[in-house]
């Protein structure tokens, strides 16, 4: 019998519409990158990759996809004008969270991210916080001349209405417009940077920005360290370990309510399959993590 070439491989009965909690939204979207190209490949790869991702989760003594269902969506056609596209992503998004389940986007370069928090606004409305785990702060204005770059989206989505403020973790590399940004906005912009992260001086203050609050978690893979996702466009050394990445998710929603994610910059290579396997088994644990809070 031949696994369903959904996310995580589902049969018709954790997978059908009308039964999943989760829609998975595969957004192919690369036009801005910078460095190492392939994060048009990212969904598919990850969705072929989490077949092969073990259902059973210790850490719930069950099989949590079984429980609350995923649905995978058909792949997302765009056109190449970012701006296009991020309203494009953000219609999508929009209609899929009047649903009233759980979207989950899989990018893609980082730009898809402004489309897919716009839509939650639109379909959710606001007030909304930004939780944001990366290796960049993408703070800038613009880059390469583009508002919709990539190294953007953090302050494209701070523009949006109704959101309030973006939480950075696992930050590496920044430039100086972005340190003065986060120094001149210092209720709306906070950076904890890996090192910061490394020696825990993070956790009572994003627990205090986080508590109550409603979340849109952004996860850029190049935030967790290459020994962990080698397989990104723009890596950066010293990331966050697989252990500190699940340690921010459970604390995020021990303490918030997430109402959308997303996960991006997966740049599939030949031979670094290991990369595709650990972001799926990422974005199942953080789907798990949202829908079992509270139980």
């Amino acid at each position: 019998m031949m696994t369903p070439d959904n996310f995580l491989g589902l049969d018709e009965a954790a997978s059908a519409f009308e039964r999943a909690g989760v829609l998975v939204l595969p957004i192919p979207f690369e036009a801005t990158v910078s460095y190492g190209g392939g994060a048009a490949d990212g969904p598919a790869a990850i969705i072929t990759a989490s077949q092969q991702v073990e259902l059973f989760d210790r850490e719930y003594d069950e099989e949590p996809a079984v429980r609350y269902g995923v649905h995978t969506l058909p792949t997302l056609a765009l056109p190449d004008d970012p701006a296009a596209a991020v309203d494009a992503i953000a219609a999508a998004v929009a209609a899929a969270a009047r649903s009233g389940k759980l979207v989950v986007g899989l990018g893609g370069e980082h730009t898809v991210s402004v489309g897919v928090g716009r839509g939650l606004l639109a379909a959710l409305g606001g007030p909304l916080t930004v939780v944001q785990l990366d290796a960049h702060s993408d703070l800038r204005d613009r880059y390469e001349g583009s508002p919709y770059s990539h190294a953007c989206i953090a302050r494209r989505l701070l523009e949006e209405p109704g959101v309030e403020q973006v939480l950075q973790l696992g930050i590496r590399s920044v430039c100086g417009e972005e340190v003065d940004f986060v120094r001149r906005n210092p209720a709306r912009a906070r950076v904890w940077y890996a090192e910061e992260v490394h020696a825990g001086d993070w956790q009572a203050e994003f627990v205090e920005r986080v508590r109550g609050r409603r979340v849109f978690l952004t996860i850029d893979v190049d935030g967790l360290d290459p020994a962990v996702v080698p397989a990104t466009g723009t890596p950066e050394p010293d990331g966050l370990s697989w252990s500190e990445a699940l340690t921010i998710l459970r604390m995020l929603n021990a303490n918030a309510q997430v109402i959308g994610m997303d996960c991006v910059e997966l740049a599939p290579a030949p031979a670094l399959h290991m990369a595709d396997f650990a972001v799926a088994k990422l974005v199942y644990k953080a789907i798990s993590y949202i829908m079992r809070k509270g139980e």
